[in-house]
């Protein structure tokens, strides 16, 4: 049993002021009944709700693709600093997205945000080695050397093992870095191993989609197709 305010939120109908909008209008039923209110409790598994006469079949899965600017958090919530969850338009904040994985405050691009937990296990377990890859400018410009480095899996000062990377120069200060897992800080700290501190970072793809057409700040829903080939 749950809310019935609830159960119209998660299931993509609007935010729970529009909801309650909607329940107050007389627009939703529940059993062939208008509803009483909000906070009425309903059991998703055997009543029947209706929105202006269409019917409600509850929890509705949503991917995101947010192009994370800097100087956001990437969390649900923090008590000193924006999040990225404040980015998104309302329509999609009701149904409670959490960020896949984790890009540090000053790093941009792009980032995965969904309520289905596994999809989002899947694209951050190592385990699956799914790609993401980032545009980086540093200090210096990136050798053979490092190339063979990074590709032989790096040992950060910590101790911590980096599995096989892919580094590729783009010049004087410019690299692009492709890694298959996530560990904190792991490309800026990876760079920097090699005398190559980071001072700017954005990721470009995350396993077959690319960073492309989407304003800085902007965010959009993933099609089926797209979904189907994470």
């Amino acid at each position: 049993m749950q809310r019935l305010d609830k159960f119209l939120s998660q299931a993509g109908v609007g935010s729970r002021k529009e909801v309650k909008n909607l329940i107050r209008s007389g627009a939703v039923w529940v059993n062939g009944t208008a509803a009483s209110g909000g906070d009425m409790k309903i059991d998703e598994t055997r009543d029947g709700v209706t929105v202006n006469g269409a019917p409600v079949t509850g929890y509705r899965r949503v991917v995101l693709m947010l192009h994370k600017p800097a100087g956001y958090v990437t969390s649900t919530e923090d008590p000193r600093s924006a999040t990225v969850m404040e980015l998104l338009p309302e329509q999609y904040r009701h149904l409670r997205p959490a960020p896949v994985g984790r890009l540090d405050k000053q790093t941009e691009g792009l980032l995965l945000l969904t309520n289905d937990g596994a999809l989002a296990h899947r694209l951050i377990s190592p385990r699956y080695e799914v790609p993401k890859r980032y545009y980086a400018e540093h200090e210096g410009t990136a050798t053979e050397a490092d190339v063979s480095a990074f590709a032989g899996g790096l040992t950060l000062s910590d101790g911590t093992q980096c599995r096989p990377a892919v580094l590729k120069p783009l010049g004087a200060g410019k690299s692009m870095v492709t890694v298959t897992e996530g560990k904190y800080h792991q490309v800026r700290r990876m760079l920097a191993s090699r005398g190559l501190p980071v001072t700017y970072l954005r990721r470009e793809q995350e396993g077959s989609l690319r960073l492309s057409g989407l304003a800085r700040g902007a965010c959009r829903e993933l099609t089926q197709q797209e979904i189907s080939t994470l």
